[in-house]
């Protein structure tokens, strides 16, 4: 069942602080992956990086 009486503008401007905390949250997010997505990274591949792995030296 629906509502009786709708009123689109009032509800509007209920759920205007919710909407943006939830735009905020998602742009904070996208800002986050982008970030990561650009930070550089080591390849593994480098000789002047030390080795990741335990390596028993005699």
């Amino acid at each position: 069942m629906s509502a009786p009486d709708t009123q689109i503008e009032r509800q509007a401007k209920r759920h205007r602080p919710s909407l943006l905390g939830i735009a905020t949250a998602a742009g904070a997010v996208g800002i986050v992956v982008l970030v990561l997505s650009l930070w550089p990274r080591p390849l593994a591949e480098d000789p002047e990086l030390p080795a990741t792995t335990t390596e028993v030296q005699e």
